[in-house]
């Protein structure tokens, strides 16, 4: 019989893990995440945001399976003669699944999110994500520990089957089902980090019924595309609402909070320093910028910076004016900033300001350009599952309260610490001007 190991975590007691599993959590990508926090520098501004990348992505896997396992235990005959799933298919995208959660985050840059602006663009014009940086890492540096282990003699899992699963390729037919436990709505990843962070940063805002979500879900076909989706019966509506009321709150209150956005402002900046200052007689095309994922060396190097390289150089003084500002805790002050969501007249004084103030206007920081974004709210909904009359509809059409919730489009104007008090006065003249202005032209 094989031997389980059992890990203990804050959020759901125990997770379980084989050998082969412990082993890729053994591997140095993965032992990296120790040294990559899960929210940044967020504990200057909640002290407890402590918690890495490793705990989160054990969770992430621990979730998924329940996920998986609810599914197939709910809709087995749905799978089997409507999707021709087997039974040997279903056990083989179960460790598919749970190798790929785990792995998803082992590309994350230093502190995050907070260091992916600076991440250059692919062939394609388009900017690589950490997803890329996690699927290059475990097709270059990880075919061994994952395709050579005794384990996977029933299986055949190849690193590039989890690379694809990361990077959401068409190439893997059926199982590519399983990917919106990773990447949707309803994914793992955001039912691990609601919770996770809540648990951390001493806060509720987060908090829902894992629980009874676990036992609603289910799949179904869309039937616009054609094509099966995980979703959630009826009886799960007010988890799933609770879900997304979860992640607005989550996302006003702690990943767009103001102070620790200008956090992630300096971060990045200090460390495109540090970068350019590393890299200066490298080969890179771009040496103030992180090294793509296109080869085993580069990946290699870009492996190499985590939070700890980072806030050692920071505190040896390096990091420029951004990486002072980061040891003295003289961030950036906001001095002016639009309702949630703003109105034409709000969005018309901002850029006013902006054109106004000059040097002074530090930066301007969107809820559209941050890291994290509250936009799409729709959650599939099952209704009547296993009837033949069963039908999928949206959670904005049954519920009165996803409806209502609006994209967050917030702006901030920051200013350097020194100034933050005069500014704060010129702002308030120039707001009074702008609106006597426009007030003459009605």
């Amino acid at each position: 019989m094989a031997k389980t190991y059992e890990i203990r975590d804050p959020i759901y007691g125990f997770i379980e893990l084989n050998d082969w599993e412990r082993e890729i959590i053994n591997h140095p990508v993965f032992q990296r995440l120790r040294r990559i926090r899960q929210l940044g520098l967020t504990d200057m501004v909640y002290p407890g945001a402590m918690h890495t990348r490793f705990e989160h992505s054990l969770g992430v896997m621990h979730v998924a399976t329940r996920m998986f396992d609810e599914i197939v235990k709910r809709r087995k005959e749905f799978l089997e003669s409507e999707l021709s799933f087997t039974e040997g298919g279903l056990e083989r995208d179960k460790v598919l699944v749970r190798i790929s959660c785990l792995l998803h985050d082992v590309g994350h840059a230093p502190f995050s999110h907070a260091a992916e602006e600076l991440m250059i663009t692919d062939a394609s014009g388009k900017f690589y994500k950490h997803e890329n940086y996690s699927a290059a890492a475990v097709a270059y540096l990880m075919q061994d520990v994952i395709e050579k282990h005794p384990f996977n003699q029933n299986y055949g899992i190849k690193a590039q089957d989890i690379a694809d699963f990361l990077n959401g390729r068409s190439k893997l037919g059926r199982a590519l089902l399983w990917r919106d436990l990773l990447s949707s709505q309803l994914d793992a990843d955001r039912a691990d980090y609601l919770l996770r962070d809540s648990h951390h940063i001493g806060v509720a805002y987060g908090k829902y019924d894992l629980n009874r979500l676990l036992v609603t879900m289910t799949v179904a076909i869309d039937p616009e595309t054609d094509s099966p989706t995980l979703a959630v019966e009826e009886g799960g509506i007010h988890a799933a609402e609770a879900l997304i009321v979860a992640r607005y709150m989550m996302f006003t209150q702690v990943y767009f909070q103001h102070t620790r956005r200008a956090y992630d402002h300096h971060l990045a900046a200090a460390i495109k320093t540090l970068l350019s200052e590393a890299q200066s007689s490298s080969e890179l095309e771009i040496r103030d910028a992180l090294p793509p994922p296109t080869s085993r060396e580069h990946l290699e190097s870009y492996l190499k910076w985590n939070d700890w390289r980072v806030l050692g150089l920071i505190n040896d003084g390096n990091g420029g004016g951004d990486g002072h500002i980061l040891r003295e805790r003289a961030h950036h002050r906001r001095i002016f900033e639009t309702p949630e969501v703003p109105g034409r007249e709000d969005l018309e004084l901002t850029e006013f300001l902006c054109s106004e103030l000059g040097e002074d206007g530090a930066f301007v920081d969107k809820a559209e350009s941050s890291w994290y974004k509250f936009d799409s709210t729709d959650v599939p909904i099952l209704l009547r599952p296993g009837k033949n009359d069963e039908k999928l509809v949206t959670l904005s059409q049954r519920s009165s309260v996803v409806h209502g919730l609006k994209a967050v489009n917030r702006s901030r104007i920051y200013t350097p610490y020194e100034r933050r008090e005069d500014v704060r006065k010129r702002v308030e003249e120039l707001s009074n001007k702008y609106r006597k202005e426009k007030e003459v032209r009605k």
